[in-house]
């Protein structure tokens, strides 16, 4: 087992399926999934259509930690012990699987469905949305949700949130008709070709 991994990746990497991990540097590699840049990359066509496809696999098969019972984590898993002080500051609102640190935010239903359907997988956007529908509205449509689960409101969750409320009716509507995908996602562009400019410094 290579030292670089943690341990908790080697039981949530599914067969097939991937992600683009949080954070890349030499001093530090953040292995968490993060919910909203790994839908951009699909969006923006960042991923390619292999390794889109492999995040829509990975969203589909380990649904309960991603999704569980309200949509949608915002990343994963979250930081325990003394790793969630250091890091957020000692937010109050930062305890594990809360607010930033592995809470779940409505809001991010509609990039999912973006994503699920620009992926060819609307059945996908079709259980995240029924999954709100059953709570969003009843539980006054809250700015997060609390629990490895997400089957709590928010310990200092804002309710009536505007972005909590547009979330679910973007990917309402996004997945009633999903020419509107075109105003969100872009294609890669084939003709671009991107160069490598070496500096003025380097010699050979």
């Amino acid at each position: 087992m290579p030292d670089s991994l943690p341990e908790w990746v080697f039981d949530f990497m599914p067969t097939r399926g991937g992600y683009f991990i949080g954070n890349v540097s030499p001093a530090h590699m953040d292995f968490r999934w993060f919910c909203l840049g790994n839908c951009i990359s699909i969006l923006s066509s960042l991923a390619t259509p292999e390794q889109a496809s492999a995040i829509m696999d990975l969203v589909e098969s380990r649904w309960q930690e991603l999704v569980g019972e309200m949509p949608l984590k915002i990343c994963y898993p979250a930081m325990e012990g003394h790793e969630w002080r250091i890091v957020t500051g000692c937010d109050p609102k930062n305890t594990s699987w809360s607010y930033h640190n592995g809470g779940t935010w409505p809001v991010l239903l509609w990039l999912l469905t973006a994503a699920a359907i620009k992926t060819g997988r609307p059945q996908i956007a079709r259980r995240a949305i029924e999954l709100a529908e059953s709570r969003l509205l009843k539980d006054s449509w809250p700015e997060y949700y609390d629990g490895k689960l997400g089957r709590f409101i928010g310990k200092q969750a804002r309710k009536f949130q505007t972005w909590s409320i547009a979330g679910y009716l973007v990917a309402r509507m996004m997945l009633e008709d999903p020419s509107h995908l075109g105003m969100i996602s872009l294609e890669e562009d084939k003709q671009m070709k991107p160069t490598m400019k070496r500096s003025a410094s380097w010699t050979c």
